[in-house]
């Protein structure tokens, strides 16, 4: 079994300062990707506000840093029971560089450019002694987004990843991967949809020659604004993998709780617990999940 299933997998217009601010931090996180662990859905790392973006903007920076401790002690079998799995523990990390600007052909669109770097550590207590432990730097990302606003309370736009088979040996799938998918915000008062919808392709794996079939998902953030400081919300993920060389179909419907904390204006952190509801030969997720973001 890979340690990476797919790392999928999450920016701004003459405003005023602080405003700005907020509005790129809220874009932070645009092209996240993924879980890392085998246990998370595609794109499963996104935030309130993660394709909340702007146009005609100055360029900008975005460091962002993911943190997610997943318990693997239960998977879906084919009947669609929550059996006994594993009994591993996956402590990840993305670690995700992002430029951001609007082009001067056309200032009505905003366009980013990332880099994403895993990290990964998977621990199993219950193995043979010398095989407890694995980790090292997952495969790494590469890739754009582009995005409109058809109305000024709405973001719409594609994405699209390249990840790349030169991550450290027992982390790294040995395959590439492309991960594209459409995106779209939807602000009302203080309540916020974030959400997208896309597909993973991957090529042949080197280690075993089998070459995995699609995965379709799609993410959804459902925030609502309390306070100038604090933005609970609700997530729902969603994968469906077509299994190929006698690897079975699987599918998986996680929901989670979060919390938003806007701490400054060009700084968030992020908090979130997310687990399983419904799935069929798929990990039970039950992940912890940390997120912090600066922009300049």
């Amino acid at each position: 079994m890979t340690i990476l299933q797919h790392v999928a997998i999450s920016p701004t217009a003459s405003i005023g300062l602080r405003h700005a601010n907020v509005t790129r931090l809220s874009a932070v996180a645009l092209l996240l990707f993924a879980g890392a662990s085998q246990a998370q859905t595609t794109f499963d790392v996104i935030g309130p506000h993660e394709y909340a973006l702007p146009v005609d903007f100055k360029p900008f920076n975005v460091f962002v840093q993911y943190g997610t401790f997943q318990d693997n002690a239960r998977v879906y079998n084919d009947d669609g029971d929550s059996v006994r799995g594993p009994g591993s523990h996956a402590i990840t990390g993305l670690s995700k560089y992002v430029r951001f600007w609007s082009p001067e052909s056309n200032r009505q669109i905003g366009v980013a450019w990332e880099v994403i770097v895993p990290e990964v550590s998977v621990r199993n207590p219950g193995a043979a002694s010398g095989d407890r432990l694995t980790s090292g730097i997952g495969d790494p990302l590469t890739g754009f987004a582009i995005w409109f606003k058809p109305k000024g309370n709405i973001t719409f736009g594609f994405q699209s990843f390249m990840q790349m088979p030169m991550g450290t040996q027992g982390v790294s799938d040995t395959n590439w991967k492309n991960l594209s998918s459409f995106l779209w915000d939807w602000q009302i008062g203080k309540f916020d949809w974030d959400g997208d919808a896309g597909v993973v392709w991957q090529g042949k794996r080197t280690d075993d020659r089998i070459k995995p079939g699609l995965t379709w998902h799609t993410n959804h953030r459902f925030a609502y604004r309390v306070t100038t400081r604090l933005e609970p919300f609700l997530a729902l993920d969603s994968e469906h993998y077509s299994g190929t060389g006698g690897q079975p179909d699987s599918w998986v419907v996680d929901a989670g709780l979060g919390l938003m904390v806007h701490t400054f204006n060009n700084q968030s952190i992020t908090m979130r617990y997310s687990t399983s509801i419904a799935g069929n030969n798929h990990s039970v997720n039950d992940s912890f999940n940390l997120k912090y973001a600066y922009v300049w």
